[in-house]
């Protein structure tokens, strides 16, 4: 009787595994997509350090976040999978750097796209809680909507008070869409479960607009949003170890 219902709970085991394709499935298992944050090739530091834009303007960097939302995986052979979650990523919370993406099946991912920012529906939907709460400082309370990307800090090229620059970027609707998407190729770079990017923070200052401190030091409405959001299209790149 023991060798039956052994014999029978093996051939349901299999059953199971062969139900995908007539092949066994690769188990689910957490993914961790981290974010380091670079100046060029240094670890970005706020407060501290000091950088150098393209036209050697000199500034450091007391604040910087993001959403990162609508994430959507590919494999080679044509599989896809998506995960409409919004996270924000925040240089001064360690925690927030590591996306841990749970149950995922364990495939060979070939690319990785997200969006820069909140989808319009979010964006439509009021304040909201977790990543989208309100108390994270990246809702406008006087044009409802949230900021995609928030940068702050000093530069003694700026003619704001203190040499202070705030770049506060956001808006979904045309001509002043500041959504960015991102498409990565990540084959043969997931190791060990972990996907680790890096995001260079210098890229908001260079390409394709030139960002001058004296001549633009603050950005927090539609104007001039769009340029930076060209610029941070550009930051996001697979670290190479």
């Amino acid at each position: 009787m023991k060798k039956f219902i052994h014999s029978f709970l093996y051939m349901a085991i299999l059953g199971v595994a062969m139900s995908f394709s007539g092949k066994p499935e690769k188990m689910s298992l957490p993914l961790s997509v981290t974010f380091h944050h670079y100046a060029g090739n240094e670890l970005l530091k706020l407060d501290s350090a000091i950088y150098k834009n393209e036209l050697g303007q000199t500034f450091t960097i007391s604040k910087f976040k993001y959403y990162i939302s609508n994430l959507h995986f590919k494999t080679a052979d044509g599989k896809d999978l998506s995960i409409n979650e919004t996270f924000l990523i925040n240089e001064d919370e360690e925690d927030s750097k590591k996306m841990v993406l749970k149950n995922l099946p364990a495939w060979d991912y070939t690319s990785l796209e997200f969006i820069i920012g909140v989808d319009s529906l979010h964006n439509c939907s009021g304040a909201q809680s977790g990543s989208l709460d309100p108390i994270n400082a990246m809702y406008w309370a006087w044009n409802t909507g949230y900021i995609f990307l928030k940068l702050e800090g000093h530069s003694p090229s700026s003619k704001s008070p203190g040499n202070f620059f705030e770049y506060h970027i956001g808006g979904y609707k045309q001509p002043n869409n500041c959504i960015r998407k991102v498409n990565l190729n990540i084959s043969n770079k997931i190791t060990a479960r972990n996907l680790d990017l890096k995001v260079n923070i210098l890229e908001l200052f260079r390409s394709p607009t030139t960002i001058d401190f004296e001549k633009l030091s603050s950005v927090t409405d539609h104007r001039n949003a769009v340029t930076f959001a060209d610029n941070y299209s550009n930051m996001f790149e697979v670290l190479k170890k």
